[in-house]
């Protein structure tokens, strides 16, 4: 072969190589299993790869040629006389929110329905919300149920929130009307409710309320111009409860999923890059007006729930064995049924240290319990991702102690007692000043645990962007560059 032959096939076979090697990490990352999901739905590879393949269609702008306004930016000057109008009006400018946000008019089968609500008789067509203005002359919004379902009602909180959010006091996220002026489109459906009431079939019914409620949800959104206009990777849908959207979340996974943690999903489905872990709500009460210190709290670790547990919680009954006879530990077994929650709170208020252990899953609400209880959380769960780390720095008021380090004899009761007084003593006045981002509340109040969802969503806008607009590059140049 002559000289200039073999000079142009070196650099042929140097990419061939560079190709086949990038191909082989990527299916060795995506093989990566947890022991957890090997009977969970899993996207195909052919989904996998074209899930942002947006049709000419569907990219196409559908109102005679308006511009997307989050595409070009917000407006320069923040001063407009839409601004002013807002102001004068005593409305919330969506363009001083951290984050705009689009929610579909679902039925109510898919949210406050699940609560039992319908709207009143005298209702005009289409009204699927319930009247929750602040102005005083609407009647509460409906109830969430108690006991354990508390602790997965986030999409309860962020819909409440969107409904009631362009009006003051104005917070992290105010709702728009075309979705074409929003950074985030909502899906309004409380997985977790529905999974908690409804995932057994009825008889004579073979299928489950909440798994057809699954499938007409995947119906509806890929249905819609919104979803195909980003391909769902705009979308966030909350799915709280492990066990939640379990039929769906395959055909759904583009979106941005709102979690308690990763332990029932297939990395291809939902991951720290592309999704948002938020706190449970959480069961105990708030120690309001702490002044109970280092030595005032009697027990020095304390921890109440279920011991046996499946999966990765088997240490909890490792620890329960190692820990039960140690004196000033208090580890015993408790339910929401025994008056669980009252309990818990007692005794956490007069504790010291907090062990939140890995159960079914990696996370649990005892850790929120514990911080709003101020009493320093000591974290044994190798795989817990915890709410708001990108800002918040859970090292300033917890122990993070790895699970084979925590069942070697006498190694945690070391660690703890090593903590001194003036230790734990920042520790826990950094949670008296934490604890306000772990509150659920109507209406939402600054920082409180709905403000800082939204801020995080928020903080995910440009890496969706960033997918949205370059699975547009060729639709748009298949309109001829328009």
């Amino acid at each position: 072969m002559a000289p200039r032959g073999r000079t142009l096939l070196l650099p042929l076979a140097a990419a061939t190589v560079l190709v086949a090697s990038t191909i082989f990490l990527f299916a060795a990352a995506g093989a990566r299993w947890r022991p957890a999901d090997t009977s969970l739905p899993v996207p195909t590879d052919a989904e996998a790869s074209s899930f942002l393949a947006v049709p000419a269609s569907a990219a196409s702008n559908t109102s005679g040629g308006k511009d997307l306004s989050f595409l070009d930016g917000r407006p320069d000057d923040p001063t407009t006389s839409g601004a002013s109008s807002a102001a004068a009006s005593g409305r919330c400018d969506p363009r001083d929110a951290a984050v705009r946000v689009f929610m579909y008019d679902m039925p109510p089968e898919f949210h406050f329905g699940l609560l039992g609500w319908a709207p009143p008789p005298h209702a005009g067509e289409g009204v699927v919300w319930p009247d929750v203005s602040t102005n005083g002359a609407a009647a509460p919004p409906p109830r969430y149920p108690g006991g354990l379902n508390q602790q997965h009602s986030v999409a309860y909180w962020l819909t409440l929130d969107l409904l009631s959010s362009s009006a003051a006091p104005c917070g992290a996220a105010v709702r728009v009307a075309d979705s074409r002026d929003a950074d985030l489109v909502f899906v309004p459906f409380f997985a977790s409710l529905s999974y908690n009431r409804h995932s057994r079939p009825v008889p004579p019914e073979k299928v489950s309320r909440d798994r057809a409620l699954q499938e007409k949800l995947v119906r509806y959104l890929t249905a819609q111009p919104e979803w195909k206009r980003s391909g769902g990777a705009d979308h966030v849908i909350v799915a709280h409860h492990p066990n939640s959207l379990l039929h769906a979340r395959a055909a759904l996974f583009p979106a941005v999923f709102v979690l308690s943690d990763f332990g029932r999903y297939h990395p291809r489905v939902a991951s720290l890059e592309k999704d948002v872990i938020a706190p449970y709500k959480h069961m105990a009460n708030t120690f309001v007006n702490d002044s109970a210190g280092f030595d005032d709290r009697s027990t020095l670790l304390y921890f109440r729930g279920a011991i046996y547990r499946k999966e990765g919680g088997s240490i909890r009954q490792e620890l329960y064995y190692m820990l039960k006879d140690e004196k000033d530990v208090y580890f015993s077994f408790g339910s929401v049924q025994d008056h669980g929650a009252s309990k818990a709170s007692q005794g956490m208020h007069s504790s010291k240290f907090c062990l939140n252990i890995a159960g079914d899953t990696p996370s649990s609400n005892r850790l929120f319990d514990a911080i709003v209880s101020h009493c320093v959380p000591v974290i044994i769960s190798d795989d817990i991702e915890l709410p708001y780390e990108d800002v918040l720095d859970y090292s300033k008021f917890s122990i993070f102690v790895h699970s084979s380090d925590a069942v070697k004899k006498g190694y945690l009761m070391r660690l703890i007692s090593g903590i001194s007084k003036q230790q734990w003593t920042r520790m826990w006045k950094r949670l008296k000043e934490v604890d306000k981002h772990f509150e659920y509340q109507y209406p939402s109040q600054k920082d409180d645990a709905v403000q800082m969802i939204w801020q995080t969503l928020a903080r995910r806008v440009p890496t969706i962007r960033l997918k949205v607009h370059r699975s547009s590059r060729f639709s748009r140049s298949d309109r001829g560059g328009k």
